[in-house]
């Protein structure tokens, strides 16, 4: 990280920067052409590890990369404010951001899916939600797990 100043370190405040966000966004290269996704997320931290879930359908540009190359960059963001300053040079934005990659991991048994499908609706709603096996049998749900992420902030 070029700006030290600017990274976050602490856990409980890379946790805060991804409690307030909603939408991840994935990278991945399809050939030698990038592509992002934006998609909802949930996520657990354990012992310093990030693990991402996330679900989709289960055919689509993505899955078609993904059944080649599973390696991925992401980035989960959250806007301030602009900042001013007496010069245009000067002016600058607010943020909080959480960086990383790693690699697509599909879950496929049931009891999988559905405790990574109940992790991902409580971080989109606050609320609690049990899934079926026949809910989590009609979607993809996969995760990132993460020991190289970084956090960074401007305020």
């Amino acid at each position: 990280m070029r700006r030290r100043d600017r990274e976050v370190t602490e856990i409980g405040e890379i946790c805060a920067i991804l409690d307030a966000c909603k939408t991840c966004y994935v990278g991945m290269v399809d050939g030698v052409e990038p592509y992002v996704v934006p998609l909802s997320y949930g996520y657990t931290m354990e012992n310093g590890v990030l693990t991402l879930y996330f679900h989709s359908a289960v055919e689509g540009r993505k899955m078609d990369i993904w059944k080649r190359e599973r390696a991925v960059c992401f980035t989960v963001g959250m806007e301030g404010a602009l900042r001013a300053a007496p010069s245009p040079c000067g002016y600058g934005y607010a943020y909080s951001s959480v960086m990383g990659r790693g690699m697509v991991e599909f879950i496929e048994d049931t009891a999988g899916k559905c405790r990574a499908l109940e992790i991902l609706f409580r971080h989109q709603t606050g609320e609690a939600a049990a899934f079926t096996a026949q809910q989590a049998e009609t979607v993809c749900v996969y995760k990132i797990v993460c020991r190289d992420f970084t956090a960074k902030r401007m305020r």
